[in-house]
């Protein structure tokens, strides 16, 4: 059996008692012991995160992957790397709300610099981003 071609048809098609059949497929996988203390470690860990690693079983709507989360990430990964950070809280504060602020416009499709002229000039071209997502997520 293979865990992840498993759960990928179980998200396609949720089953009760196929769940039950990847849950203790996954416990004898965890519970295996090998000749390797660090992947006995690993192994112990995985069954230690098993509810987040199966939260598909009882969820199939949520994504088998954290892509997205890693891809909002990405920029602010390499400007921190760039950087070498900020040399004060106030300034690290302030660079996670900017660059939160950017990835938010980027991802609904408003220019980035537009949003904030307008909040600063207060012109009301731009709706807040609170509405826009609002809109977004009604599908508008």
């Amino acid at each position: 059996m293979d865990t992840n071609r498993d759960l990928k048809a179980y998200k396609l098609q949720p089953q009760p008692e196929r769940a039950e059949a990847i849950r203790l497929q996954f416990t004898k996988l965890i519970e295996t012991k090998t000749e390797y203390a660090t992947l006995n470690q690993v192994l112990k860990q995985f069954g230690k995160n098993s509810h987040e690693l199966l939260r598909v079983l009882d969820k199939p709507y949520l994504p088998l992957h954290n892509n997205l989360s890693e891809r909002d990430i990405r920029d602010y990964v390499k400007k921190r790397k760039i950087s070498s950070s900020t040399r004060s809280e106030a300034g690290r504060r302030c660079r996670d709300t900017f660059a939160s602020l950017k990835k938010t416009c980027r991802k609904l499709g408003v220019s980035f610099w537009a949003y904030l002229k307008a909040r600063l000039f207060g012109d009301g071209s731009i709706s807040p981003l609170t509405k826009l997502i609002q809109l977004a997520a009604a599908g508008g």
